[in-house]
């Protein structure tokens, strides 16, 4: 699926660029910081997808889309979550808030894969075999613990827990956690996105492993973990708990 990036701030940009490329079926032919001058690319193209930013100083994301006769898909992106309900009315797939979180842009990409394969049911069964998989080699990661590298299955992962200095890893059937020195973030950048879930600001939890969600508790077997009010609504977004 080809698409393209507009938004005038270079951070925000190179940072969906990075999403991106971890995705082998998103390839990314143009990134603009002037929303006009991507126009010949979308035509000459055939663009499938656009992440578009809201508030530009040259022309806005939502006067952009109105421009165009035939439009792809399009997934605005903002700091202002002002501008939603005018983004859906203009049929965007999807509203990232920024700054965007790589597990909220794998559920955007998701419902761009549904969209599209409606449109192109052939096209889409032989592209998309997966979201949020780069790669078999994500069936496993290599963690660091004291001197040595633990070999460790993405599945097996139940939660991760942060505390202070180091993380704690639980596994199933495991007793013991795998202490690492390595942060959140470097974590989860090497995990499958599509399964796991910031639910507060000390835990990660893969969704595939949660029992039942008990009011501002997720429970995974015997264990209960909270969820942090900001990360609450997207918690109950991605399970679908209204």
């Amino acid at each position: 699926m080809k698409c393209i990036i507009i938004d005038d701030e270079p951070l925000a940009a190179d940072l969906l660029a990075d999403y991106c490329q971890h995705l082998d079926f998103l390839e990314v032919v143009g990134v603009f910081t002037n929303p006009l001058e991507s126009i010949p690319v979308i035509k000459a193209k055939n663009i499938d997808l656009i992440f578009l930013d809201i508030e530009m100083p040259q022309l806005s994301g939502l006067e952009f889309i109105e421009l165009l006769d035939n439009p792809p898909l399009f997934v605005f992106t903002t700091a202002y979550s002002q501008y939603a309900v005018e983004g859906f009315d203009l049929n965007a797939v999807d509203y990232l808030l920024k700054p965007i979180r790589r597990s909220r842009f794998i559920k955007a990409v998701t419902r761009v894969k549904e969209v599209h394969s409606q449109r192109n049911p052939l096209i889409a069964n032989n592209i998309f075999s997966s979201v949020g998989g780069e790669n078999k080699k994500e069936d496993f990661i290599f963690i660091k613990s004291e001197y040595e590298n633990i070999k460790v299955k993405i599945e097996d992962i139940t939660y991760v827990q942060g505390l202070k200095d180091y993380l704690k890893v639980h596994l199933v059937q495991c007793n013991k956690p795998i202490l690492t020195l390595m942060s959140f973030k470097q974590l989860a950048d090497r995990l499958n996105s599509s399964s796991f879930e910031r639910v507060h600001k000390s835990f990660l939890v893969n969704i595939n492993h949660i029992d039942a969600v008990q009011r501002n508790r997720i429970v995974l077997s015997d264990m209960r973990i909270p969820i942090g009010e900001r990360y609450k609504p997207n918690v109950l977004s991605r399970l679908g708990i209204s």
